[in-house]
């Protein structure tokens, strides 16, 4: 398994305060008192909203005379061309945010930050943009209001520093109105009639409900809820307005996340009249593929099918034992058209999300499960690539077709995978030699090109819920990791790949799927912890993947193979949608786009959308308007998969608090997983749960947080606990709302490396090193 990461190869410099060091994409010095290139003069307008207007960005230029006469004309052609608009007397990018806005707090970001949108947006603008607010710290003297979920606020207007997030941030002018009068929480009966309703998260507050406006909850449903009264003293009164259903089920835990990460998942009426007014698509700027035997190889229990692939031999005298691979994916971009209903919602939804028991999907399954889907022997249109690959696998050229196909088989991956084991079935016998055989021998040639561009190999088996019809957990398990996942994953990435270089070469503006280099402070993290196992880690900023696999491939079936592998794990950078390119870290390329997912991601529809309009290949290509906010898309999108992943974390962590939560007092084996100050956190790997154990619940001992060693160990017995331990627990508590588990740690400590006994004696003090009395216990929370 990897973990997709970013590299700073190829970066481009973006601008910066003009005065500064300021400099355009392609490094061209900036002279004072003349035009700055293109680029720049959009960045400072987009970055310096309050200096928009032709004399500001004059004077901060250095612009006089007959500059300032072509500066007009260049802001008008800005104009002509949709990249700007004019608001009174400063210019703007379009969809921009004006220096001062009034905002709806709506939900909160995987850090607790608050995230607003605009209370006003026109719909034919796209999708409103995430602002992250900036509460005020109590110690400031200029401290500004503070607001909640839910509040309307007047506020201040910036362009964010940091990418992958938000496009804006904003600090509070004033709180306008107070939280909207509704929510979520678990109805719990009283005696008498009525009932109290218990908050879904450790922010929220009880409030009671008259026995009239119950709705028919019974004690222990989650309902949705309308604050009726919220009075001075006392509790807040509400009633009921609907009921989800037991809190014990998975339903209702999935709906807690929905709610609480602010997920749209009910489709406005409009966009499923759009959804369900689609008829099939035409042979119009399209080639007829439908004899070409693509087939699908997919997950058993997948609903929808979005890439097809065909590999054969490449009669070419000039590639002796060469391959042709060729990817089809789903022509999302036909269906979904720029500022339609079913495009402003896939935008403000940017991408599925999977629970153990239902997906919110992008689009309405009219789309996503039938016309956009590869069935089985149906006309589907679709956006091809076909790859041509060397005997060493190297990729020599690739083209791009819009096409009509006719999918020849739906297979699952285990289906394909026991074929090639010597067990076909009725449906893989025929297609063996003939199919199967060539896809495989593809990808054996593939591989070879894989492994010499080292992509990081973590070694981290993910786990998956299988749930019993009641919707409770039956069991928790790792899939096996079979070559027809890989084969797959391989062809996916080589068709990304093309997209990339083919976008660029047509000089088309894009989304990159961009990863960093792991930063130098974590760097250095994971450098003072792997000298504690002796195994060194190169210096500098010139670090690569296979610096990395090195390391991983030293500890393998050591017993801190698993803790090596969480490390490494935790120094690489976050994955982020960009239209600057700074390469891929984790798969080791220079170029990468997301382009085999149009169903379930945006990112992917927008690539679709360049290609369709860069290769005149017919209607639905990227319009002006997107080229010019895609910073903003990017940005949007990112934070929108950020939320997903948070609220698919929650709530497999709150269904896991579920089913152990009538198993207090068990003990359980575990593997120390974390190591803090206050205490360490325990994953039990039959379950995928992550428990914490507090520091007062290990000893008598005083224990001390040696970071570098990832280590909690008694001062005086030298007994202690490191990453990758395994250990027994029992389990004290568990929290179902919160998705929690606290347990005592049973296990007795064991004797510490040389290395963390003299730390001790030598008495030093860095890097967070702390030392804690016995029977004090901290706050309780979750990693």
């Amino acid at each position: 398994m990897t973990r997709e990461t970013r590299s700073r190869a190829g970066q481009t410099r973006r601008p910066g305060r003009v005065g500064r060091d300021v400099a355009p994409a392609d490094d061209t010095p900036l002279i004072h008192g003349a035009i700055p290139p293109r680029d720049v003069l959009l960045r400072f307008i987009a970055d310096h909203p309050e200096q928009a207007s032709k004399r500001e960005i004059s004077k901060a230029f250095g612009l006089k005379g007959e500059t300032r006469v072509e500066l007009k004309a260049l802001l008008k052609s800005f104009e002509e061309d949709g990249l700007l608009e004019k608001r009174r007397k400063s210019l703007v990018r379009p969809g921009a945010l004006p220096p001062v806005t009034v905002l709806d707090i709506t939900t909160r970001d995987v850090d607790g930050e608050l995230i607003g949108r605009p209370a006003e947006w026109l719909d034919d603008a796209g999708v409103a943009p995430a602002v992250l607010i900036r509460q005020s710290s109590g110690a400031r003297k200029d401290k500004a209001p503070v607001a909640g979920l839910g509040d309307r606020v007047l506020a201040k207007i910036f362009p964010a520093k940091e990418r992958g997030g938000p496009a804006y941030t904003a600090r509070i002018v004033k709180v306008l109105d107070k939280k909207k009068n509704s929510g979520m929480g678990v109805f719990r009966t009283m005696a008498g009639g009525g009932g109290r309703i218990m908050p879904i998260d450790r922010r929220g507050e009880e409030m009671e409900v008259d026995a009239e406006f119950t709705a028919g909850a019974k004690d222990g449903d989650l309902v949705e809820i309308d604050v009726v009264r919220m009075g001075r003293y006392g509790l807040a009164r509400a009633q009921v307005k609907g009921v989800v259903g037991s809190v014990a089920s998975e339903k209702a835990i999935s709906m807690i996340a929905i709610y609480s990460h602010g997920i749209p998942h009910v489709f406005p009426d409009a966009v499923i009249r759009e959804a369900e007014a689609a008829g099939a698509a035409t042979m119009s700027h399209r080639e007829d593929w439908r004899s070409l035997p693509l087939i699908t190889i997919d997950p058993a229990d997948a609903k929808d099918h979005d890439d097809a692939v065909y590999a054969e031999p490449d009669t070419s005298p000039d590639n002796p034992g060469g391959v042709i691979v060729t990817v089809a994916i789903a022509d999302v971009s036909y269906y979904v058209r720029p500022k339609s209903a079913l495009d402003r919602e896939a935008q403000k939804r940017g991408n599925s999300v999977y629970f153990p028991d239902r997906v919110v999907p992008m689009l309405p399954e009219r789309i996503s499960n039938d016309l956009c889907s590869l069935k089985e022997g149906v006309d589907r249109p679709a956006l091809a690539v076909r790859m041509v690959f060397s005997h060493e696998g190297r990729k020599a050229s690739h083209t791009f077709h819009r096409i009509m196909m006719k999918s020849a088989a739906k297979l699952s991956y285990q289906q394909a995978q026991a074929a090639i084991d010597g067990a076909p079935d009725d449906k893989t016998g025929p297609i063996l030699e003939t199919i199967l055989k060539p896809l495989w021998q593809a990808y054996k040639i593939m591989t070879v090109g894989r492994n010499r561009r080292q992509p990081l190999e973590l070694d981290m088996p993910e786990r998956k819920i299988l749930l019993k019809p009641d919707g409770t957990v039956d069991r928790v398990f790792v899939p096996p990791r079979l070559d027809a996942h890989k084969l797959i994953e391989e062809m996916m990435i080589q068709a990304n790949v093309s997209a990339a270089e083919t976008l660029e070469k047509k000089k088309q503006v894009l989304i990159y799927r961009v990863h960093d280099a792991p930063s130098l402070a974590k760097q250095e993290v994971l450098r003072e912890f792997l000298q504690t196992l002796d195994i060194s880690l190169v210096k500098g900023g010139n670090m690569r993947s296979n610096h990395f696999n090195g390391i991983l491939a030293k500890v393998v079936d050591k017993p801190f193979q698993e803790m090596v592998n969480q490390m490494v794990l935790r120094s690489q950078s976050q994955a982020i949608y960009s239209p600057e390119n700074i390469g891929h870290f984790g798969l080791n390329l220079m170029k990468y786009a997301h382009f085999t997912s149009p169903i379930r991601r945006y990112a992917d529809l927008i690539v679709h959308r360049a290609l369709v309009g860069s290769l005149g290949l017919g209607e639905g290509g990227i319009t002006p308007d997107e080229e010019a906010v895609l910073d903003d898309i990017a940005a949007e999108i990112s934070t929108f998969e950020r939320r997903a992943m948070a609220a698919e974390r929650d709530t497999v962590d709150r269904l896991i608090a579920h089913h152990l939560a009538e198993r207090v007092g068990e003990e359980f084996d575990g593997r120390v997983s974390g190591v803090t100050k206050a205490g360490l956190f325990v994953t039990l790997p039959e379950y995928g749960a992550d428990g914490f154990v507090p520091i007062s619940m290990l000893g008598r001992d005083y224990y001390i947080y040696d970071e570098a060693h990832q280590a909690l160990s008694g001062e005086k017995t030298g007994l202690g606990y490191r990453l990758g331990d395994i250990v027994r627990v029992k389990l004290a508590e568990a929290v179902p709302l919160a998705g929690s588990l606290r347990f005592d740690m049973i296990s007795a400590g064991r004797k510490m490396p040389t290395a963390v006994r003299s730390f001790h004696k030598s008495g030093r003090r860095k890097g967070g090193e702390t030392r804690r009395q016995p029977g004090t216990r901290p706050p309780r929370g979750k990693r």
